[in-house]
């Protein structure tokens, strides 16, 4: 793959550290930044085990200073914010012509300001929050829902298929986000459903194996119920996507759909019962966990 000159990644957590790894891997020149310096230490030794060498910066806008593009994996509508527009910002510091790229997961509303500063200062910006957890990460394999102009994305595009398995556009400034609410609450009321649906197989006295056999192969099927089934019914949820995350993914997307006037029961419901999962401690527990809300029940 042609290199891209310089590229910068602003966060170095789960997700971001190993698609900047894997821009490096495509050979593009990667400088990066988080805001715990420990971290970019740590993930620099990993790279170098590998024979990658990506530069350290010490602030967002040290990092995005002459870079093609700019990513961003941050935590939340605050931290974007931070990095991109806060005191030693990326957006300051970079070049005419430039292109900004949001994989954080945010509000809709926020991905359509930052647009309009961009614009303003002659950078493109796309929002491309990504789905596929960690090990999507990890293996290069994310879904990517993308917003922003057709030009932009033509410039992105390549660049992210380095981690990539799926890349959409689906619209202008703030449909990628809006898309990603709705990967969440599809999420969401998959995993209701799959936690009711397993209790009532446990209660039942079923094989559980014979039962996962039997529906996983028919209209019922979904990625939860192929990689979850066998954790959930064992009680097994430190690992994977975050209750503490999924309901920040959750809140934006009751909010916007409270803004274009609809109801979303279900979401609320299940939003509510990780609130409860959340306020018991189980805040970092895999989504998963939303089946400890659910008594077993007696045969």
């Amino acid at each position: 793959m042609k290199t891209h000159g310089k590229v910068a990644f602003l966060g170095l957590g789960v997700m971001g550290g190993p698609m900047a790894g894997h821009l490096a891997r495509a050979d593009h020149q990667v400088t990066v930044y988080n805001r715990t310096k420990a971290r970019v230490e740590e993930w620099q030794a990993k790279w170098a085990d590998e024979g990658l060498q990506l530069s350290g910066a010490g602030t967002p806008a040290e990092a995005a200073r002459g870079a093609d593009i700019v990513f961003t994996c941050v935590g939340n509508d605050q931290d974007v914010k931070q990095v991109i527009l806060g005191e030693n910002g990326a957006l300051e510091a970079m070049s005419d012509g430039a292109l900004m790229v949001d994989h954080t997961t945010t509000s809709a509303n926020l991905a359509r300001k930052l647009f309009d500063s961009c614009r303003a200062k002659g950078v493109g910006f796309v929002d491309a929050p990504v789905s596929g957890g960690q090990a999507g990460a990890e293996n290069g394999k994310l879904a990517i829902m993308c917003g922003g102009t057709a030009e932009d994305m033509e410039r992105a595009a390549p660049v992210m298929e380095c981690y990539a398995a799926r890349i959409v556009h689906v619209g202008d400034a703030g449909a990628g986000q809006t898309a990603k609410m709705a990967n969440q609450m599809c999420i969401a009321g998959v995993l209701g459903g799959l936690s009711e649906a397993i209790r009532l197989s446990q209660a039942a006295g079923l094989d559980l194996d014979k039962t996962l056999d039997a529906i996983s192969g028919g209209a019922a099927q979904s990625w939860q119920m192929e990689n979850r089934w066998h954790t959930m019914v064992k009680d097994e949820f430190d690992f994977g996507f975050a209750i503490d995350w999924m309901r920040k993914d959750l809140g934006y997307a009751l909010e916007e759909a409270r803004g274009l006037g609809l109801s979303a029961p279900v979401t609320e419901l299940v939003d509510q019962l990780y609130a409860e999962i959340q306020a018991s401690g189980g805040g970092r527990k895999d989504t998963s966990a939303l089946i400890s809300r659910l008594p077993k029940g007696e045969k």
